[in-house]
């Protein structure tokens, strides 16, 4: 193995050796995951729920049981990340998430145990919550880790191969899933992904530490309350991560409105059968495959910060242009162009956080990202088929045009969202970040943590 990953910083395709370890070990559980969540809705929905009225509430169920940890748990548990040794931390939280999900395979019945349907959602719900808490205390460490074996000049091409991999995991997941859980049943996808959370437990291990690094100063004594406010402040005092949040917040109104309204869009203003739905999340996929191949590139040339708000902006006035569709084929074209802005969007973000975050605050910092955006998400979903339910029957015209319930909709999240935009160009517009040196980037080390160990 280690020959490989020789070649790749060879070729400097994975940055360096350890980026390089995190990066196989994360896709290998990102796809894990997916492949699992893809398997965990089909078998609640036509095996242990199956042909029941409850079969929705059921499935619904699963999402309660992972959302709830982030708004919970998750803004406590970036104080206790900033506090221990973060590759410590992920490798607990994989060993433990890989126990966790081997448990469920006495829901699936493997053994002679035949557990009534009680039962085996019992097991999958607090299976799904374990596992979410655990995922809170992975994921803000991660963050933390990349920071740290990745130089500041390197976490631009960082950013776009992590965005990558999740996006071929997006893609080839579901179906993967899907054709596994028909073709074998629940018990292969939730064993490969026990084994996918070893496998980052592995990569994890074989990346190189220089241990715990302390700071000079004596620390004072633990304090929960003070240093969540301390937090807290930091991130309110930072007009670049309140710009981020509030962009991230705004831009998933948005994308809520195609995900939940796209349906009805697609068969009532783009007159078109709903048999080629899913011909426009492909569309948004390619897009944010090859928004991503280009998002390094187009950085160097515009600038992270400056990449960001006209992303924004554009994919603003695509959303405009999208809402006045009423054809199928220019519609995809514009789902394209606005997964490939998506794309650009989401790798800048990571950067610009490790750029204005102090390590030791990584962890407090995705304690606040992580629940606003789970809760934004939620309240976006239900905000926008509330609104499509409120203006039903709802019909204008203004300047020769006509306008319909779910048109306005649109029209109205590609003006909020080219509004963030301009503001995000005016809030960030002296932030800039080093450019790729020529060298290339050295052998990093993981410096953790500048508190106490884990």
């Amino acid at each position: 193995m280690m020959p490989f990953f020789a070649l790749l910083r060879g070729c400097n395709l994975l940055i360096n050796r350890n980026f390089a370890l995190l990066w196989a070990g994360n896709f290998i559980s990102r796809a894990g995951d997916i492949i699992f969540d893809t398997t965990l809705v089909l078998w609640v929905a036509t095996t242990i729920a199956r042909g029941q009225p409850w079969a929705p509430l059921a499935v619904g169920g699963i999402a309660f049981a992972v959302s709830i940890p982030v708004l919970l748990v998750g803004p406590l548990a970036g104080v206790f990340v900033d506090r221990w040794n973060r590759r410590r931390i992920m490798l607990y939280m994989d060993a433990v998430r890989a126990v966790l999900i081997a448990i469920l395979l006495l829901a699936a019945n493997i053994f002679p145990l035949h557990l009534p349907v009680t039962w085996q959602l019992g097991i999958i719900y607090l299976v799904s919550l374990l596992a979410s808490i655990c995922s809170q205390f992975f994921n803000p460490a991660y963050i933390g880790l990349v920071g740290a074996i990745v130089d500041e000049a390197d976490q631009v091409r960082a950013s776009s191969r992590l965005q990558m991999a999740f996006y071929i995991a997006l893609i080839a997941g579901p179906p993967l899933g899907a054709l596994l859980f028909f073709a074998v049943g629940a018990q292969l996808a939730i064993l490969l992904n026990a084994l996918s959370f070893i496998a980052s437990f592995l990569a994890l291990l074989w990346i190189r530490t220089s241990g715990a690094v302390k700071s000079a100063e004596e620390q004072p004594e633990a304090n929960f309350l003070r240093e969540s406010g301390e937090g807290l402040h930091f991130f309110a005092s930072s007009r670049v991560l309140m710009t981020l949040l509030i962009t991230v917040v705004i831009v998933l109104l948005g994308e809520s409105a195609f995900s939940t309204l796209g349906v009805f869009f697609i068969t009532r203003n783009l007159h078109t059968p709903v048999s080629l739905y899913g011909y426009m999340n492909t569309a948004s996929a390619i897009g944010l495959v090859a928004g991503t191949v280009v998002s390094n590139a187009v950085a160097q040339r515009v600038g992270l910060a400056r990449m960001y708000w006209l992303s924004l902006v554009i994919s603003g006035v695509v959303i405009l242009c999208y809402a006045r569709m009423t054809s199928f084929f220019p519609a995809l074209v514009a789902l394209f162009l606005y997964g490939a802005l998506v794309a650009l969007q989401n790798m800048t973000i990571l950067p610009l956080i490790l750029h204005v975050t102090p390590q030791r605050l990584m962890g407090r910092t995705m304690a606040v990202f992580n629940p606003v955006g789970t809760l934004a998400d939620m309240l976006a979903v239900a905000l926008a088929g509330s609104l499509a339910t409120a203006l039903r029957g709802f019909h204008a015209n203004l300047l020769g045009l006509s306008f319909g319930p779910l048109d306005t909709i649109f029209l109205g999240a590609g003006v909020v969202i080219i509004l963030s935009g301009l503001c995000a160009m005016v809030t960030m517009r002296d932030v800039t970040l080093p450019a790729k040196t020529e060298a290339g980037s050295k052998e990093a080390t993981v410096v953790s943590s500048p508190t106490s160990e884990m």
